[in-house]
Formats: C-alpha cells, structure tokens, sequence
C-alpha cells in the first residue's frame, strides 16, 4: 500500500536536507521512493524528483511576470497550483 509524508517548514529549516536523506536511505534499501517537490523557490535540488512544481511554475517566472515579491510570487504559484490541480494529480496517479 503506498503512503506519503508531507514534509513542510520554514526557509533554511532543513526540508531538502532531510528529503534527500530519506532518498539516500530508500536508495541503500532498494526502497523504491518519489519525490514530489512543491516548493517553486527551491531551484538546487540534490536529488532526483518524480514530480516538480517548476515544471508547471517557478517563483522567479511569477515574480518576474507579475512585477510581484518574493511572498506575493509564492502566493501567486501556490494559486496557480490550485487553478491546475489537475495537472498535479494526473501526475500523481501515474505514480
């Protein structure tokens, strides 16, 4: 039965550090494991992802296009997140 852990915090609080661990671990395990990275400020990610928010949008493009702050283009993204739900959760359920 598949399960899923939302791993969330504040900047620098230690989320990708901690990802990447779990995908070290599943890794020596031959565990298989997906990374679902909905953070469009994080660009520098260590490990592979299965899906990637900044496929869809990423904080830069919003800021950019919308004239918009850093927390002004992280609530744009998240919104436009949700106006494309679909497109998270049909990559989801190929997963």
């Amino acid at each position: 039965m598949p399960f899923g852990e939302v791993v969330c915090g504040a900047p620098g609080s230690g989320k990708s550090t901690y990802c990447y661990g779990k995908h070290q671990l599943f890794s020596a395990l031959q565990r298989p494991i997906s990374i679902v990275n909905l953070d469009p400020a994080n660009e520098n990610i260590p490990y592979p992802c299965a899906i990637d928010i900044s496929s869809l949008i990423a904080l830069q493009d919003a800021m950019d296009a919308h004239g918009l702050g850093p927390n002004g283009g992280m609530l744009y993204c998240m919104e436009y997140l949700e106006a494309n739900f679909d497109w998270l959760e049909s990559r989801l359920n190929e997963l």
